[in-house]
């Protein structure tokens, strides 16, 4: 293998070091066409994540950063002048980098913090749209060995307030749009030093606020990248909070060594591929594969920063050739919300492969999928916990509808009973820990770090069963799940019978208090346009879905709402409902979209 030498000089604390990063000759993305490709059989059979490693030009002990690994790294191999990001906004303005852009601009950043006197170590959070900032900054702040705290812009004050202060955030990062949320709460947090605004002059801005314009400042073309190592903190991302206080994930720079193989092969990236990932980078599979993953791989992505239009995002799929397509079920259950006649009116016909994330998807929607799309999507279940994908519908491998797939290479999985914490068909989704990616801990919370494990075993907090083919099925989270005369009930399968109805859009199953079986199901339905709610469109959904039902998972009743409670990154949060049967306190509400 032939080796690139680089020599960084680094910081004050690192002064004179000569740090060796290897980089393969092997160009990455690069990989033999689909039909001659390893099978999953054949990918699992002695699976090493030094594949990864070797393909990454890292050995351990060496230096390892994400954000060369993802800029100067892809240059180094000849990817300099390749594209690596395709921007456009609502409007309609579009901008492109190049690798070398990447590079330079990050250089930039780095410089520019370093120079005002964030230290390695520090937390730097990004509070901003989708716009290049936010992607190429991110990879600024850990080149110069920062911490970056991603958060979604449409937070509010106080849920800005809560993930700031609890971090002990140095720097912020943010545009003039989102200004007034940092203001309002600057007082509350001391360790807050500076707040720097990207799209505005230094006139407009009071004591403490900075301006800075990526494009416009004096480029810097070399930058001593900090050293760091395998488990130095990389990222710190706020959990969606939907079973309790948002927690701190701590990730480390080591993360890339899973994300890189798990993008390269779940989402099949191939050289010239255009991949699109619909998530916010302020949630973690905008960051694991909507920046580390393609641009480790060497992918030109597209971003398009707009809400949820169906028009305007088959106008970008086709406007951009978009070849893989990482999406989520609400945003596919609302493009079949609004049916098959709109993409006809679009060519679609660059798209390769399909894959989805952040729910369960129902089977329903793989099958709709093929149908419009001519091809499925593919199901991919892991959290921010996990850093990765680790079940997953592998490509080339047959697609059962409604399942979660086969654990990736390298992924021990296995479901675990909720009373022993031993092997079981069906109960608690349990991995195995030592996974690249696996978080190190949760800020300030070591106690609830620890309360995830059991038996050896990391708990995801989700229940499923495993069936003769190893394929895993979603039952629920393990607080949703719905205990009816002691049978156990996994608000999924009601859901997805829900959702083979002509006439429903959404649903979410809960339980509801009862006197006799303790808990029975219930169903909160929105319907389709050209529907309205009654009794006989109640009777005509509970007739469809006692035919797919057994009598314990049918609904004992089912209430037509206009919306259903989601997290901004667009979960259904079947907590808030419960706790409505039950008269509950429903906790924290931060990360609910505002409807």
């Amino acid at each position: 293998m032939d080796l690139f030498t680089l020599v960084l000089p680094f910081s004050k604390c690192a002064a004179g070091l000569v740090v060796s990063l290897r980089i393969g000759e092997r160009t990455p993305g690069e990989d033999k066409p689909m039909s001659d490709r390893p099978s999953y059989e054949q990918l699992n059979t002695n699976f090493n994540w030094v594949i990864a490693e070797r393909e990454l030009g890292y050995r351990p002990g060496d230096v390892i950063n994400i954000g060369w690994m993802c800029s100067d790294r892809l240059c180094q191999l000849g990817l300099a002048e390749k594209l690596a990001l395709l921007w456009e906004d609502y409007q309609g303005n579009q901008k492109r980098f190049t690798y070398n852009d990447l590079r330079v601009y990050s250089n930039t950043i780095a410089h520019f913090l370093a120079r005002l006197g964030i230290l390695p170590g520090e937390r730097v959070c990004l509070f901003l749209d989708r716009v290049p900032e936010l992607y190429i900054g991110f990879l600024g702040i850990l080149k110069m060995g920062a911490v970056a705290q991603p958060l979604f812009s449409a937070f509010g004050d106080e849920s800005l307030c809560v993930r700031l202060k609890d971090a002990g955030t140095s720097a912020i990062v943010t545009q003039k749009k989102h200004l007034h949320k940092v203001r309002k709460i600057r007082e509350q947090l001391p360790n807050l030093r500076h707040c720097i605004v990207v799209d505005v002059p230094q006139a407009s801005l009071q004591e403490r606020e900075t301006a800075f314009a990526m494009e416009q400042v004096p480029p810097v073309e070399h930058f001593p990248i900090y050293p760091t190592k395998a488990e130095s903190p990389s990222v710190l991302h706020y959990t969606s909070g939907t079973t309790g206080q948002p927690k701190g994930a701590q990730h480390v720079h080591y993360s890339i060594v899973a994300q890189y193989l798990t993008a390269k092969w779940v989402l099949d990236f191939r050289p010239d591929d255009i991949y699109w990932c619909n998530a916010d980078p302020g949630w973690v599979t905008g960051t694991s594969y909507g920046i580390i993953g393609p641009w480790a791989n060497g992918i030109t992505q597209a971003v398009l920063d707009s809400g949820f239009n169906a028009g305007k995002w088959y106008e970008f799929i086709e406007k951009y050739r978009v070849t893989v397509w990482y999406s989520a079920p609400t945003a596919i259950r609302l493009l079949m919300k609004e049916g098959a006649e709109i993409i006809r009116k679009h060519d679609l016909s660059s798209l390769r492969h399909l894959a989805s994330v952040g729910e369960p998807l129902n089977p329903e929607a793989v099958i709709w999928s093929k149908e419009v799309f001519g091809k499925p999507f593919h199901d991919t279940f892991w959290q921010t916990e996990t850093g990765c994908i680790v079940i997953t519908n592998f490509p080339g491998m047959e697609i059962k509808p409604g399942s979660m797939g086969k654990p990736f290479p390298g992924i021990t999985a296995t479901v675990l009973d909720p009373r022993t914490y031993e092997p079981a068909k069906a109960g608690l989704i349990a991995l195995r820990p030592g996974w690249p990616s696996q978080i190190r801990g949760y800020w300030n919370n070591p106690a609830g770090y620890q309360a995830k494990f059991r038996n050896g075993w990391y708990l995801c907090g989700d229940r499923a069963s495993i069936d003769a083919d190893g394929y895993f099925w979603f039952m629920g989270r393990d607080d949703d799940v719905i205990n009816t005369g002691g049978h156990l009930v996994g608000p999924f399968e009601v859901e997805s019978a829900l959702l083979g109805c002509p006439a429903v859009a959404e649903s979410a199953a809960v339980a509801k208090p009862d006197p006799v079986n303790m808990e029975v199901v219930k169903a909160y339905v929105t319907v389709k346009q050209g529907y309205q709610p009654s009794d006989d469109l109640e009777l005509e959904i509970m007739n469809h879905i006692r035919k797919r039902l057994s009598p314990l998972a049918m609904p004992q009743e089912i209430e037509f709402v206009e919306s259903l409670p989601k997290t901004r990154s667009g979960k259904i949060v079947r907590r808030i409902l419960r706790c409505k049967e039950f008269n509950e306190p429903v906790g924290d509400l931060s990360t609910i979209m505002d409807d």
